[in-house]
């Protein structure tokens, strides 16, 4: 499942079931009677069915919209129209579906019960993921960062914030090799862990000189160690808690 939206919340759900089913509210806020039909010639829901993917992108004006099957559009600004559009989704996945999510204002993004990976991302707006099983990625810039575990990621994975909390739970049997950040913010983490070497700067040759730049991550094992999982909490704290 592919979904782009750019304005209102997004919420998915995984079940025993086969069907992908969707209800989405549109909203309208328009200054006059002619916006409000221009909003509603001008944006609207495509839906496309590959078989193996569901893709549901919100086209409207000013997107710079690319082709999906290389990459995601690039987003454009665009000026006030005189109307404002969002799109709400509720949906129900069959629990190892793939999901690839995005929003941009004026929404939260939340799954729960979903077995398969995951790329997440918001702008505007917090990311909470429970009883998950899967590995992926999962990013907000506003918003607080909240993921917990059903069955630990099996490959690597990142969470993060820029501006709010990153809190992930796992379950205790937990085997990874933990990377972390944070600006300005403190780490914390209730799992016994053996401290691992920071990897060496990397050297940057400028000028005739060598200029060395370290990623700032620490870094640190769990169990016996496995995938790594990469936390980064620039003006928040990070919190890698066991599930109780």
């Amino acid at each position: 499942l592919e979904l782009d939206n750019i304005q209102g919340s997004i919420r998915v759900t995984g079940y025993n079931g086969s069907n992908v089913e969707m209800v989405a509210e549109k909203r309208i806020r328009a200054e006059s009677d002619e916006r409000l039909q221009a909003a509603k010639k001008e944006v609207r829901l495509d839906i496309t069915d590959k078989s193996s993917t569901i893709e549901i992108y919100v086209d409207q004006p000013g997107n710079g919209r690319r082709d999906r099957s290389d990459s995601w559009r690039s987003r454009s600004h665009w000026n006030d129209r005189g109307y404002d559009v969002a799109f709400e989704f509720e949906i129900r996945v069959p629990r190892n579906t793939k999901v690839r999510l995005r929003t941009v204002n004026d929404g939260d993004i939340r799954v729960q019960n979903v077995a398969g990976d995951f790329d997440v991302e918001n702008v505007n707006g917090n990311v909470e993921m429970l009883e998950m099983s899967g590995s992926g990625r999962a990013h907000t810039v506003n918003g607080q960062m909240k993921a917990g575990f059903a069955g630990n990621p099996a490959r690597a994975s990142y969470f993060g914030s820029l501006n709010g909390d990153v809190e992930v739970t796992f379950q205790p049997n937990l085997s990874a090799d933990l990377r972390f950040k944070t600006f300005n913010g403190g780490v914390y983490t209730d799992f016994p862990t053996a401290a691992l070497p920071t990897p060496a700067a990397a050297a940057e040759r400028r000028n005739g000189k060598f200029v060395y730049k370290s990623n700032g991550f620490s870094s640190a094992r769990v169990g016996n160690g496995g995938p790594e999982i990469q936390f980064d909490g620039f003006n928040g704290n990070v919190r890698i808690l066991r599930a109780r």
